[in-house]
């Protein structure tokens, strides 16, 4: 059954990500199989409609209200009815992000009398069960690219009274249907929005709808405790979505922070644990009332198993201890806003000074001193982790900086045995780098030969391709003056001069 997945049009490339995720928590797909899609007549990849192909009703319709997308609109078409239709998983709270919602498509065309004739096609069978006698039901008119005033709204309304709406009551605050109707212009391609070739006009049944409410709850700027590089919840939320985060499975982050990423695991219900290397982060805070357990409390969330001061390149675990966290989430730190750290100062690391022990009386207030840690040192550490801890088949999460030159990125990503990729997704933070979500699958068990292995995958991507990684690097990069830029500074007419708005997807 094909349904119309239509999407908040920001984060492009997280977007069939999440609903690829979704699907696999909800049973209708594994590691080894896709979604099917395609695009409707005339749209650009990045258009928000997509049509995805599901098993039942009910799969829609549990994507859709868990998913953090704008919605899926599901558009049933008569030549693709599947026999059987799959229950899938248990009913989840509403947590919309990038869906918007799921309608049964009754008819699609380039003008109102091709979509006049499409509905009046669309079987009976199938419209008559939602306008018995009695029903309740509410018509919302939605569009993308173009503004339709609210008169405009009414007037496409009433041009529907070729369907049989007068058996059921009008229920704008609670009907038991909703249909919508959707529409596109033909705007071209300089209003920063993907071209759309030709108008399209979307009319069907609501299966399921996500809930944007959920963000300006979690949102930061009302947050009890925040640090530096705290996670927005949108993309916090969209991490726990990628690492299946549910009841029952434990969640672990290495880099907890002020722990915005495991507030969002444990809204979906998952229990949580959490390290960092600063023990001032995770024990103090700023007083009693203002630290981690504070945000949990603020949200009313079931608190963290345990949060440790830990370092990510001397784990605590001890030795022998496998697969213990159904999926590790973070966001490494690399150096832009925040650099990494690891235990042993610098005296300690080149052996001026030996290991020490801290005396009994001095621990409560002693803060172990740490050195630079360059984020291809991190990320090896963090992959060694996840090989051993994870459950076979969990999920590791993480960001991975990277430069763009020339509006290109290097799509060469970290490597190990025990991992199988299966979505990387870029959000572009500025014209020089970029962050990628990277999913990675345990597929494999840990042993010491896979480590060794690991080990010289790991020296062979970094001599290749992360020179650039290296501590200091990656902020210099970034930050540093671009020729481009001087031009501009200097008043360079090449720069100077206003140009007609660009599409560029992935700003959004």
């Amino acid at each position: 059954m094909w349904y119309l997945c239509v999407f908040y049009h920001r984060l492009l490339d997280y977007r069939k990500a999440e609903v690829e995720s979704l699907a696999h928590l909800f049973g209708v797909i594994d590691d080894d199989s896709a979604l099917q899609w395609k695009l409707p007549l005339h749209h650009h990849p990045d258009s928000p409609f997509h049509f995805v192909y599901l098993p039942s009703e009910d799969a829609a319709r549990n994507i859709a209200n868990r998913s953090l997308a704008k919605g899926i609109q599901v558009l049933k078409h008569q030549d693709s009815m599947l026999e059987s239709s799959k229950r899938v998983g248990k009913k989840y709270d509403k947590a919309g992000i990038l869906v918007k919602g799921m309608y049964e498509l009754w008819g699609e065309g380039s003008s109102y009398d091709e979509l006049e004739e499409a509905i009046r096609n669309y079987p009976d069978e199938d419209k008559l069960p939602y306008l018995a006698a009695e029903s309740t039901f509410k018509i919302t008119v939605d569009s993308f690219g173009k503004i339709i005033s609210f008169q405009e709204q009414n007037d496409r309304i009433r041009g529907l009274t070729y369907i049989p709406f007068k058996n059921g009551r009008v229920n704008l605050k609670n009907p038991e249907h909703k249909f919508w109707l959707i529409e596109t212009d033909d705007y071209g391609s300089n209003n920063g929005l993907p071209p759309v070739v030709q108008k399209r006009i979307f009319f069907g049944r609501e299966v399921g709808a996500a809930d944007r409410k959920l963000l300006p709850t979690y949102q930061l700027k009302s947050r009890t405790y925040l640090g530096p590089t705290a996670m927005d919840a949108e993309m916090a939320f969209l991490m726990a979505n990628q690492a299946l985060a549910t009841s029952g499975k434990l969640v672990y982050d290495p880099f907890v922070g002020t722990g915005s990423i495991l507030v969002a695991a444990a809204h979906f219900g998952a229990m949580t644990m959490g390290a960092d290397i600063d023990i001032r982060v995770v024990r103090d805070g700023r007083g009693p009332d203002c630290n981690v357990w504070s945000n949990f409390k603020q949200y009313q969330l079931p608190m963290p198993i345990s949060l440790l001061r830990a370092d990510n390149n001397l784990p605590p675990w001890r030795p022998g201890l496998k697969e213990v966290f159904d999926a590790i989430i973070c966001d490494p730190p690399y150096g832009v806003r925040a650099g990494g750290r690891k235990s042993g100062g610098r005296k300690l690391l080149k052996g001026v000074v030996g290991p020490y022990t801290v005396p009994d009386d001095k621990r409560t207030d002693h803060i172990p001193s740490t050195a630079a840690y360059s984020l291809v040192e991190c990320v090896h550490d963090l992959l060694d982790l996840a090989a051993k801890m994870l459950v076979m088949g969990g999920r590791l999460v993480y960001f991975y900086p990277v430069l763009r030159e020339d509006d290109s990125i290097d799509t060469h990503f970290p490597e190990h045995p025990c991992f199988k990729l299966i979505a990387s997704c870029e959000q572009i933070l500025s014209f020089r780098y970029s962050r990628i979500l990277l999913t990675m699958v345990k597929i494999g068990p840990y042993t010491e030969e896979i480590a060794e292995t690991a080990r010289l995958k790991h020296l062979e991507f970094k001599e290749n391709h992360v020179k650039w990684l290296e501590e200091g690097n990656l902020h210099t990069a970034v930050f540093s003056q671009s020729g481009d830029d001087a031009a501009a500074a200097a008043g360079d007419s090449k720069f100077s001069k206003d140009y007609k708005p660009k599409y560029r997807g992935k700003y959004v």
